[in-house]
């Protein structure tokens, strides 16, 4: 198993984006979305041992499912998660998302442990990018 991190600064404050993870409104746009998707689900049950599902739909696979359940919520500092995706291993991560103030935005460090190294770099990849489009989803 593996474990990586990927950190992204934001011009956004911390509340604002710590919020962007639990909005359903906002977390359809950047999270577990694609260039050619279309996110048709999104909810979001916002509490420790609450569960989230987003299924995008892709032209090339059809639905696929993305979920898990939170297991911290420290606004706006920390959010913590099981993370799978079912279609291509059943097996749940743990996904780790910290927020520290960085001047007049924040900084946010998401670390994701429990990976099968053979998702490692495919995932750390993703993880780039939906932190790009929580960006301009911001």
């Amino acid at each position: 198993m593996a474990e990586f991190s990927v950190t992204h600064s934001f011009a956004a404050t911390p509340e604002q984006v710590f919020d962007a993870w639990l909005d359903p409104a906002i977390a359809r746009r950047f999270l577990f979305a694609t260039r050619d998707g279309e996110m048709i689900r999104a909810e979001v049950d916002a509490r420790v041992g609450g569960r989230f599902t987003f299924v995008d739909r892709r032209p090339e696979m059809g639905d696929v499912l993305h979920t898990g359940e939170y297991l911290e919520i420290d606004r706006p500092r920390r959010v913590a998660f099981t993370f799978a995706v079912p279609q291509f291993n059943p097996d749940f991560t743990r996904v780790t998302v910290e927020i520290v103030p960085a001047g007049a935005g924040c900084d946010l460090t998401l670390t994701q442990s429990d990976v099968p190294a053979e998702w490692a770099e495919r995932s750390q990849e993703g993880w780039a990018m939906i932190l790009d489009w929580l960006e301009a989803a911001l």
